[in-house]
This record gives C-alpha cells, sequence and structure tokens, in this order.
C-alpha cells in the first residue's frame, strides 16, 4: 500500500523559496516525505535513446541511464499517497527543471496509453496540492499577466491519471517582498491547506 507523500520542488531559492516555507509549515513531522529537489538535484538532459525508447510497449531489458532515471522518478510517484508540488512561474509557464521532470515521468505504456477517446493515465489518483510562487499577478490584483502554467500542468496530472489538484497561489512577491511571513500565515488559513493539514487523505479522493 502506497504511504507518505511526494514533494517536487522546483524553485531556484531552496529552503527560503516562501512555497517550500509553506509545505514545511504543512507537513507532520512525524509524516514519511520523499522531497525531490529539481534545483539542488537536477535532472540529466534527455538523450536520443530515451527519445527512441518512448514509443516502446516494453522497456528494455537493458535500461539505459536516462531510462533507469524515469523508473526511479516514476516509482517516487508510485509508492507515495500524495503529491506536492511548489514552483515558481517563469515567464508565464513552468520552469524547465519542472517540466523536464514532467517529460521523464509522461510515458507512454507505462504512465499513460492512448484510446480512440484520447489519453488515460495509468498512475493512481492522489490528492495533489500545487503551490504556485509569482513575483507578479495572475489570479488577482489589477495587473493581471498570463498563466499558462496551470492548465499546462492540471492537463499533465490528468494524462498520468492524477485528477484530484488544488492550487495554491502565493502572488505579488516582487511588491510583498518584505511579508512573506504574512502571506504564509494567509495562505496557511485558505482553502485547501488547511483541510490538507488536518483531514485525512481518503475524503480528498471524492
Amino acid at each position: 500500500m502506497n504511504t507518505g507523500t511526494l514533494w517536487v520542488s522546483a524553485s531556484p531559492h531552496g529552503e527560503d523559496a516562501l512555497g517550500n516555507r509553506l509545505v514545511r509549515a504543512l507537513l507532520d513531522v512525524s509524516e514519511a516525505v520523499t522531497l525531490r529537489d529539481l534545483v539542488a538535484a537536477p535532472l540529466a538532459p534527455l538523450t536520443p535513446d530515451y527519445a527512441a525508447a518512448l514509443t516502446l510497449r516494453d522497456v528494455p531489458s537493458e535500461k539505459t541511464e536516462a531510462l533507469s532515471l524515469s523508473e526511479r522518478l516514476i516509482g517516487e510517484l508510485e509508492s507515495t499517497r500524495r503529491l506536492i508540488v511548489t514552483t515558481p512561474m517563469h515567464n508565464f509557464g513552468m520552469p524547465a527543471a519542472l517540466k523536464l521532470w514532467v517529460d521523464y515521468v509522461l510515458r507512454i505504456h507505462r504512465t499513460f496509453t492512448s484510446t480512440p477517446l484520447g489519453k488515460v493515465g495509468l498512475l493512481e489518483d492522489r490528492p495533489t496540492l500545487v503551490i504556485v510562487s509569482s513575483g507578479g499577478f495572475h489570479q488577482t490584483g489589477e495587473s493581471r499577466q498570463p498563466n499558462f502554467l496551470t492548465p499546462h500542468l492540471r492537463a499533465i496530472l490528468a494524462t498520468l491519471g492524477i485528477h484530484s489538484v488544488e492550487f495554491c497561489y502565493l502572488e505579488g512577491l516582487v511588491t510583498r517582498r518584505g511579508a512573506p511571513d504574512d502571506m504564509i500565515a494567509e495562505a496557511l488559513e485558505a482553502h485547501p491547506l488547511m483541510a490538507w493539514k488536518s483531514q485525512p487523505i481518503a475524503p480528498w479522493l471524492g
């Protein structure tokens, strides 16, 4: 039975990132957490042999380094019951580090299959929280910038089979640079964060 939480962090600010500070305030110290820090431990670029293997129904018996990494990252997803993603919004979308993780875990015949009606995820649904940090405003405020990260990542997770997804936005970090503690306190009072912290896993799956 899958247990614990997989936390995927794509922030270049590491422990000082507001999203990462928020996660540490949410998680129970006794909870089993697998941290995949995509900046502190960058993933290797995709290779030609990995690209060629993406369409294979059966993984080669002698796995390449890239395929082995892909299996390891997918295994982290398969072995945990909850997923947290903390990421900045870069140029209206997800940062390169997070996109590379996506390219390793989103594999046809492995984590999703293609049918006449569209792609179907092969992973179990699980409670998922995505915390997005941005210097400007895209959800609220007078000056709104485009947000391609949310629909893109939501579609990716759905393709994997993950539909129970909530997004939390930490906006205007440039103008509110001097009030990080206030922003964390405000976020902790907002839905769905308190539910994530205090409620059992099952209700999230509806």
